[in-house]
């Protein structure tokens, strides 16, 4: 048998800036396909749901399936990296994902698609907390800026580029609208070579006791919450029996999780992690950047193309100004940290712009040049680029080495959870809105006979309206998304006032590894030389 590695057993402490880019090039990979995987369906999915002949219920379970098991599972992921090798955990959500998008590409029903969405959801929530736990294992506090703004840029191309690369495979007749999830298995197989041969963590031989009832509380306590918020003001109403029976089932099991935590040895999510007042503030930050930032700006496609008559193609193309309003300011703000060390600045300065991007946002309408939607999407884009990497680094700064899992993954579960919830209820909204909107419309215009062409009628093609209702249409669809933007913007503001109590920190300037050997002292190693003397 090979012998196990000790933290203080010399593992690579200082790699240099070639050694971090290779290591990396297997984890953006990773991560791009984890974030494609929900985003490049969707303008895709009216198609997908017509060919299969399924219903408007089925639509709505598409999406929320990998949603759902992508944030529920987060949290268990980033635990089990604090207990077993990270690289081979890595390469097995890689491979979950390359199986759920196989079965989803071959699907001739919505039920397997259902449930390949699930797995693609599972693996996609490995990638999201892994990615991240890796790069803190590897990179010190005080050098991770300078990487996390790489990571911010393919968050931002694979969050805004998706919906852009799912219109042109829809638009491409040779093409077709499988090759959405075909599309993520070269990267997801090319990122199992590259961390295969690229990425060297030392694996740490120790007792393991799985808490699986936590994890069985937390998973399905979760899950209640989210299909809540997911199919509440669409399948029932906010106001019934079915959203009782699943807030009130989904609070009982989150607090049965949360006595079960308390009293475990090895607890999914440690509870004494929210003691660290750094650790806490980040999430709640984390979840409201989460509803601002995912639940205003999923809607700007359906805007594009339902309000200014956009195709698909368009529509992802018109969201390049925010791609690299992101892309500059996360990279730029993350050299300056790693050349600085300090971060507190970037992070208000970052939510003051997210805020007042939103708030800009806020009053567009079906008018509105393209050139001033530009600028404002640049606005919001720098604003999530200086924050949202840079709270994931202020976190991971002040935990112990043996917390980086379970924290990065605290704050990636409550991000998507925060965008979860900001998509369902903000998506309930518009289509109330716009209801309210084309009724009063139409009923000024004296136009009769007409649908109401939102809410439960779905999303009209504006193209195939008579120009009457059309005008109607794109002007209601354009309130009611500026109406999105001015009920997130508090939420950014919250945000703001959340990151303004952070208390700066010097950031650290040795990697997770090494802080991992530090803290694990003479008895860790004396531990791994038995284990290597019995091997």
């Amino acid at each position: 048998m090979t012998a196990t590695q000790a933290p203080d057993a010399a593992p690579p402490t200082s790699m240099s800036n070639r050694q971090i880019l290779q290591a990396m090039s297997g984890l953006m990979a990773g991560m791009f396909v984890a974030i494609l995987a929900g985003t490049v369906v969707s303008n895709a999915l009216p198609t997908i749901i017509t060919d299969l002949g399924a219903s408007q219920s089925s639509y709505t379970w598409v999406v929320t399936a990998e949603l759902l098991a992508m944030t529920a599972t987060v949290p268990l992921w980033g635990k089990l990296s604090d207990l077993f090798d990270k690289k081979l955990l890595l390469q097995l959500s890689l491979g979950m994902f390359v199986i759920g998008s196989l079965l989803a590409g071959f699907s001739h029903g919505v039920g397997l698609l259902i449930f390949s969405r699930v797995v693609q959801g599972i693996g996609a929530g490995g990638l999201t907390a892994l990615a991240q736990v890796v790069m803190a294992a590897i990179i010190p506090p005080r050098r991770l800026g300078k990487y996390a703004g790489v990571f911010g840029a393919v968050f931002a191309v694979g969050t805004v580029a998706g919906p852009l690369i799912g219109g042109v495979l829809v638009d491409t007749s040779w093409l077709g609208w499988r090759w959405c999830f075909f599309i993520g298995v070269p990267f997801a197989l090319l990122s199992i070579v590259l961390l295969q041969r690229t990425l060297d963590l030392p694996v740490t031989r120790r007792e393991v006791k799985i808490d699986f009832l936590g994890a069985f509380l937390i998973v399905a306590g979760v899950c209640a919450l989210l299909i809540w918020v997911s199919l509440a003001g669409n399948e029932f109403d906010w106001l019934s029996w079915q959203t009782a029976a699943l807030t009130g089932g989904g609070l009982l099991l989150l607090a049965a999780a949360v006595l079960v935590e308390a009293r475990t040895a090895e607890p999914v999510i440690p509870l004494d992690i929210f003691r660290n007042r750094t650790v806490t503030l980040t999430t709640v930050a984390s979840l409201l950047v989460g509803v601002a930032m995912f639940g205003g700006t999923v809607f700007l496609s359906q805007y594009f193309q339902v309000s200014l008559g956009k195709s698909p193609t368009m529509a992802g193309l018109m969201s390049l100004p925010m791609i690299l309003g992101l892309l500059v300011s996360s990279t730029v703000a993350g050299q300056v940290i790693s050349r600085t060390g300090v971060w507190k600045r970037y992070l208000v300065a970052g939510a003051v712009i997210m805020t007042v991007g939103l708030g800009l946002l806020s009053t567009i309408g079906a008018d509105t040049s393209f050139a001033l939607l530009s600028l404002y999407m640049a606005v919001l884009g720098i604003g999530v680029g200086m924050l949202m990497q840079n709270l994931v680094l202020a976190a991971q700064n002040d935990v112990p080495a043996s917390e980086l899992g379970a924290a990065t993954s605290v704050l990636s579960f409550f991000r998507s959870m925060g965008g979860t919830i900001g998509t369902s209820v903000l998506g309930a909204i518009l289509a109330n809105r716009v209801t309210a909107e084309m009724t009063e419309g139409l009923k000024a215009a004296g136009v009769t006979g007409q649908g109401s062409g939102g809410g439960e009628a779905g999303v009209p093609d504006v193209s195939t309206l008579p120009e009457p209702v059309r005008g109607i249409v794109e002007h209601a669809y354009g309130v009611a998304t500026a109406d999105l933007f001015l009920i997130a913007t508090p939420c950014a503001l919250l945000a703001l006032i959340t990151v303004v109590f952070l208390k700066e920190k010097p950031l650290k300037t040795t990697s997770g590894m090494e802080r991992l050997a530090e803290e694990s002292g003479p008895a860790a190693g004396a531990t791994a030389d038995a284990a290597t003397t019995a091997d």
